[in-house]
């Protein structure tokens, strides 16, 4: 249970980071508390959207989707259930693999760093592993 509460504590922290960066591409927040300069040269470069959609609305769908999830797993109906985080593993994991690509394109391509998206990027990782943690408990409690 606790893994699942801090996945949803750690969803809700990935909310508000995506939100804050989502919130600069509007044009609602003039500059980025970032400090290097690197997170404006990120948030603006062509590299900032996928498809046509911001990466940071990506991510405050993600979380936002990874805050629902976590939270309905801790239902008493749901709590000793396999599925929700089976879901929630697997979700995360898609997040990481994202945020591996995201952080190859601001080394390598972009050639600056957004502390922000690194912020972002342990979030989701921490995630992953906290629901990689609750599926091993389940499993070795033998739930369904």
């Amino acid at each position: 249970m606790i893994h699942r509460m801090s996945a949803a504590l750690l969803s809700l922290a990935g909310l508000f980071i995506s939100a804050y960066l989502y919130l600069y591409k509007l044009g609602r927040i003039g500059s980025l508390a970032c400090g290097t300069g690197g997170c404006e040269a990120v948030q603006l470069s062509p590299w900032s959207k996928v498809a046509g959609v911001e990466v940071a609305l990506i991510g405050v769908l993600g979380y936002g989707g990874l805050l629902a999830l976590s939270l309905a797993g801790l239902q008493p109906g749901l709590a000793g259930r396999r599925w929700p985080v089976t879901l929630l593993a697997g979700l995360a994991g898609i997040g990481v693999l994202f945020t591996a690509y995201l952080t190859y394109l601001e080394l390598f391509v972009i050639h600056a760093i957004c502390r922000w998206c690194v912020a972002s990027g342990f979030v989701i990782l921490a995630i992953f592993a906290a629901a990689l943690l609750d599926l091993r408990r389940l499993s070795r409690d033998g739930n369904v």
